[in-house]
């Protein structure tokens, strides 16, 4: 049989009678069978692609779901956050008479300060040169609202925080320091604008800041706990 010239030229082993080496050719020339892809390979290809395509929805679900874990997450509160306002407590079994330790409380310095004896003697030495000596415009728990302001006359628990404008006054316990004069008793002082509160954190007359420090609620867990941002009754 002599092949035609375009079928010379499109499948050149074809037209010549030439049955070697072409895997494609065979396929289709011998049928069904060794060399060819039958109906049972069609079969097995067809689950591995069903398998695969499954397999990748998958993955895609996974990574999906990891991709949006970040943005749910941002919806809860950190634990920083919830720290921010929870309760702090402290021990005060170590601190010593006329001792100050801080600690913080919704991101504010909180004082507490152990005061001595002769510390509250001096207390009602100062009301006359004070712009609140009863708290009658300050802020403190109704169990603070004497004249030592505090549950327990000796342990003081105050908001370290200028009510002028929000500087940190300094413990000024000594008497009588020669930058602060003869007639000072112990306190508070602010260097910033020169504002000045006694040992229960209560105003002088004439200074800047407007009202008495303020403190916070807290009770006492013990005689040697004190929760500071939750009010109640004591231990």
């Amino acid at each position: 049989m002599i092949a035609s010239p375009l079928l010379q030229r499109a499948f050149p082993h074809k037209a010549s009678g030439y049955r070697g080496e072409s895997p494609i050719i065979r396929r289709f020339e011998n049928g069904p069978g060794e060399g060819t892809i039958g109906m049972a390979d069609a079969s097995v290809d067809q689950k591995k692609r069903r398998f695969l395509i499954g397999a990748t929805s998958v993955v895609g679900g996974i990574g999906t779901v990891a991709a949006a874990a970040p943005f749910v997450m941002s919806f809860w509160p950190s634990e920083r956050a919830k720290a921010a306002g929870a309760p702090v407590e402290v021990d005060i079994s170590k601190l010593e008479p006329g001792q100050k330790i801080n600690l913080e409380w919704r991101g504010k310095v909180v004082w507490v300060i152990n005061r001595t004896p002769d510390m509250l003697k001096s207390l009602p030495k100062l009301d006359p040169v004070l712009a609140d000596p009863t708290s009658k415009y300050s802020q403190q728990p109704a169990d603070c609202k004497n004249e030592h302001r505090s549950i327990k006359p000796e342990i003081f628990v105050a908001v370290g925080i200028c009510t002028h404008l929000g500087c940190s006054p300094t413990y000024r316990p000594e008497v009588g320091p020669p930058d602060l004069g003869a007639d000072w008793l112990g306190g508070f002082f602010c260097p910033c604008h020169q504002s000045k509160f006694d040992l229960a954190a209560r105003v002088y007359r004439g200074v800047p800041a407007p009202t008495n420090l303020t403190i916070p609620p807290y009770k006492f867990l013990s005689d040697t706990r004190i929760q500071v941002g939750a009010g109640g009754a004591s231990a």
